[in-house]
């Protein structure tokens, strides 16, 4: 918002009010143009430095990444620094309210006042609505053990005959992971390339012990269950009379393709 230099306030606290405002929107506009600035230096950089420094999609994704987050903190610092004295906006931040997907399970969380009682005259507080925010929760990844009875039975008459229910089969014969566990170390490694040995660290923070090469058995089992569907899927993208494959290297779909038919005959 533009400021009348010929309307300005006598009042020194509104004085001093309007200088922060202007430093705060200076700092976020800096921080705009720092951020222009590296990103222009960037994809320059990405398209016509040399074959020896030019950097990767992924190189470049990271080095936003960075340049995000430094930003983020400048302006959490500004923000600190600013405090209850910050003048409030005029126009709403931009932020991600009421798209939060509606699926997503919620638990609320009753904020109320102390006391009920009317603070000028005393009287009992009526309830008139709620003010109601949301906010996107995370529940870290847990490891549990499943417990799997089979109650025995036996017959009384002629005490010969014992009965049990049949064990169910497990995706890994003698060995203890579930389908879910096998499944989700298989996600990790194809779908966001977190290799095995990382995986194997952070089931080791939780207490568990695993070698990677523990896991690498677990996920090649995987595969071998999930050939029929690999050959499947194989037949009848081959059956197709064109084919569009990606040319770009050992990224995307064809690394993980790559990966996938690696793994399988491992």
């Amino acid at each position: 918002m533009p400021i009348d230099p010929e309307a300005l306030p006598h009042d020194a606290a509104a004085l001093q009010e309007i200088v922060r405002t202007l430093l705060l929107e200076h700092g976020e506009l800096h921080a705009e143009n720092e951020k222009l600035r590296l990103l222009v230096q960037r994809f320059v950089r990405h398209q016509f430095g040399r074959r020896s420094e030019q950097l990767s999609p992924d190189q470049l994704q990271l080095g936003l990444e960075d340049l995000e987050q430094t930003i983020a903190a400048n302006q959490a610092g500004q923000d600190a620094i600013a405090g209850a004295t910050r003048k409030p906006r005029t126009q709403p931040a931009a932020r991600n309210h009421g798209a939060l997907p509606a699926h997503l399970s919620r638990y609320e969380v009753v904020i109320d006042v102390e006391d009920r009682d009317c603070p000028c005259c005393g009287r009992a507080l009526v309830p008139i609505g709620e003010i109601s925010t949301e906010q996107l929760d995370i529940v870290p990844a847990q490891l549990r053990v499943r417990v799997t009875r089979r109650p025995r039975y036996v017959c009384r008459g002629c005490e010969e005959a014992v009965v049990v229910a049949p064990a169910p089969e497990r995706p890994v014969d003698g060995g203890m992971p579930t389908e879910a566990l096998i499944a989700h170390i298989v996600v990790s490694k194809f779908a966001d390339a977190l290799p095995l040995h990382r995986q194997a660290q952070m089931l080791g923070r939780q207490g568990v012990s695993l070698n990677h090469s523990t896991l690498a058995k677990w996920v090649g089992r995987a595969c071998w269950w999930l050939q029929p569907l690999y050959e499947l899927l194989l037949s009848t993208v081959l059956s197709a009379p064109k084919v569009s494959a990606d040319a770009t290297g050992r990224s995307g779909t064809g690394a993980t393709t790559m990966a996938w038919s690696q793994a399988r005959h491992t």
